[in-house]
């Protein structure tokens, strides 16, 4: 299809403006709603990985979109009452369904595009971490779009009714939401439900877990596979005239799935894997972060040596002697897993996430004297944050409140909660003091007992 054909086609078309419709609502989304796309690590401007996942979940909307506006692309010549008059020409069926294909899925694709590129010069902005690694999953869903699109347009071309478009649209988007809930518990690498091969056959991304996860080579490969097979069942919809060769046409998209599901990977551990680039430590003598947030070590160097100078001083040779981010995937809601010598710390983690200037040495003492037991992917507020709370203030001299922790009430009803604590702990001999310390740290690195309870002196489980 050549220039003068495509501009022909987009004057005379619905495309443009379905193209424009679909740019303007994703972005609204993204834009307009706080979700976890706009105020975490996994921003979707705030790093290549996580913005081409973001824009893969908005295809929950796009792909049934697509397949809407396919349809009525598909239904143009019927309602014109010109197929008949279309057959008698000489030219081919398939090059007029590479018009009309052509012409929609260009639309669609230059708007998702246009997302792509919003995105991409935002995230330019905030890293200093730049790989290509993220373009298969932004090509996977370019592919995605063709695909919906053209089999809408098959779709319609079979069964020419007014019906077709909005019925096709909510069959794609139950299709979607169904595959998603066959979803089943604690998924490595992901918060939230585990993954099964079935939910790989829908093209969006359910949500994005981690900065340093990405989908697995074979997540890519099966999905290409599917959505191939879908476009040709599409495409041989459009150009079959018979019943029988529309039976036949159904055959690429089975066999598409079939294979597909071969190579999906049936571990969830395969579907979402570390991306070991990305968690590469990038280091400034003792302290450590992953090279994906290589532009924030600058400001945690000073808080950090800090913090271990004044861990030292309290815990003498047990004290930490590395502070690291976490760069560990574990299952939601498996036990962390801490370290006697390494403060490991997430800047997701909302004590890391409010810190600023010396708050940050507070948040990185608390860490690495308590650090939290919660399961990971759950938020909770209990003995764990009053443990940190106590800990930090004994290291430092002075109690207060860590940071992001919640309210101003809040932080009051806390500091009140620990001070008979915090200052029964002060009044002990030196001795019965380490030992407090020491009992409430072996059960917040163990995961095994109650750490405010152990300062609190009485059994530690």
């Amino acid at each position: 299809m050549n220039v003068r054909v495509l501009r022909t086609e987009l004057k005379r078309s619905l495309a443009p403006g379905a193209g424009v419709a679909a740019l303007a609502t994703t972005s609204a989304l993204l834009y307009l709603i706080s979700e976890p796309w706009s105020d975490t690590t996994t921003a979707w401007t705030g790093q290549w990985t996580s913005m081409a996942l973001w824009t893969r979940t908005l295809l929950f909307y796009l792909w049934p979109f697509a397949i809407g506006v396919g349809a009525l692309q598909g239904l143009r010549d019927h309602r014109s009452k010109i197929s008949e008059l279309l057959t008698s020409t000489p030219r081919p069926p398939w090059h007029r369904a590479a018009t009309l294909a052509g012409t929609t899925a260009f639309a669609l694709v230059a708007a998702f595009v246009s997302l792509i590129l919003v995105g991409a010069v935002q995230v330019l902005a905030h890293t200093g971490y730049t790989h290509l690694g993220w373009l298969p999953i932004s090509l996977v869903g370019v592919l995605a779009l063709v695909a919906g699109a053209v089999l809408g347009m098959g779709a319609a071309r079979a069964l020419p009714s007014v019906l077709t478009p909005p019925v096709l649209a909510m069959s794609a988007f139950v299709f979607t939401a169904v595959l998603a809930r066959t979803a089943t518990d604690s998924a490595p690498g992901a918060p939230g439900a585990e993954p099964t091969p079935l939910v790989l056959l829908s093209p969006a991304v359910e949500e994005v877990p981690n900065t340093l996860v990405t989908l697995s080579a074979s997540v890519h490969l099966g999905q290409t596979i599917w959505m191939l097979g879908v476009a040709a069942t599409g495409f041989a919809l459009l150009v079959a005239a018979a019943p029988r060769t529309r039976l036949l046409a159904l055959a690429p998209v089975l066999a598409g799935a079939a294979l597909a599901l071969l190579v999906l990977p049936s571990d969830p551990r395969r579907m979402f894997v570390v991306d070991e680039a990305a968690a590469k430590p990038v280091c400034d003598g003792s302290v450590c972060v992953s090279r994906a947030q290589q532009a924030r070590l600058s400001g945690l160097v000073g808080p950090g040596k800090e913090a271990l100078r004044l861990l030292h001083g309290a815990l003498g040779g047990r004290a930490p002697v590395m502070v690291r981010e976490n760069t560990s995937v574990l299952p939601d809601g498996a036990t962390p897993r801490w370290s006697r010598t390494t403060v490991l710390f997430d800047f997701d983690d909302d004590m890391f996430a409010a810190a600023k200037g010396e708050e940050v040495t507070r948040a990185l003492i608390a860490q690495g004297m308590a650090p939290g037991c919660s399961p990971v992917g759950w938020s909770t507020f209990g003995n764990d944050q009053l443990a940190q709370t106590v800990a930090a203030g004994w290291v430092l001299g002075d109690l207060e409140p860590l940071p992001g922790t919640g309210s101003a009430a809040l932080n009051r009803d806390v500091v009140t909660r620990v001070r008979p604590v915090w200052e029964e702990l002060r009044a002990l001999p030196q001795a019965q003091q380490r030992a407090r310390i020491n009992a409430m740290r072996a059960a917040a690195l163990s995961c095994a007992g109650d750490a405010f309870e152990a300062l609190k002196g009485g059994p530690s489980r």
